[in-house]
């Protein structure tokens, strides 16, 4: 077998760096929504006063009326923006973290594929049909995680033209 512990130490090396900017990208999206939050709170705190005081100003119920009416719009608009945020910050993480793991995934089985080759060309001999197995085996997996991140893909694709489309359907209907 041609592992060494050299190769050991960097495929080691490797996990742990991936590991560490896996980290950095989820603690970068909670400062993001930690400040899409706060700033939604705070907006959300100020409006409410000047609504309040707007209504408390009202000279008659119809006015009242009239003044509650013309905030639903705004808040309708707001609450669309906050969901277009949030959900930027949430896909813009998916992507880099399926982007990471694509990149891990290719290159592990470019690895277990070479080791196990490697490992198969010294197979005593009448040991073909189980060579075969472990080769239509090892290209059955791939296929299968080529699969699953194909489908994953199709699957965020779906859920961003929903989104897309299901905005301005909600302004519409405010």
């Amino acid at each position: 077998m041609n592992y060494t512990n050299d190769q050991f130490l960097v495929n080691q090396k490797d996990s742990v760096e991936a590991f560490a900017g896996l980290s950095e990208k989820a603690f970068s999206s909670f400062e993001k929504l930690v400040e899409l939050n706060m700033a939604a709170a705070k907006s959300m705190v100020a409006e409410s006063l000047a609504n309040l005081q707007a209504l408390a100003g009202a000279k008659d119920a119809q006015a009242m009326f009239a003044l509650q009416s013309n905030m639903i719009q705004p808040l309708a608009e707001k609450s669309a923006s906050y969901s277009r945020h949030l959900y930027e910050i949430a896909s813009g993480t998916g992507a880099e973290f399926t982007k990471a793991l694509e990149s891990t995934t290719a290159e592990s089985q470019k690895a277990v594929t070479s080791f196990l080759e490697n490992s198969l060309k010294n197979a005593p001999a009448g040991s073909e049909a189980a060579v075969a197995v472990f080769k239509s085996a090892i290209e059955a997996s791939n296929n299968a995680v080529e699969a699953a991140q194909k489908t994953a893909k199709q699957a965020v694709q779906m859920v961003e033209s929903k989104i897309g489309a299901v905005s301005p359907a909600g302004k519409k209907a405010a």
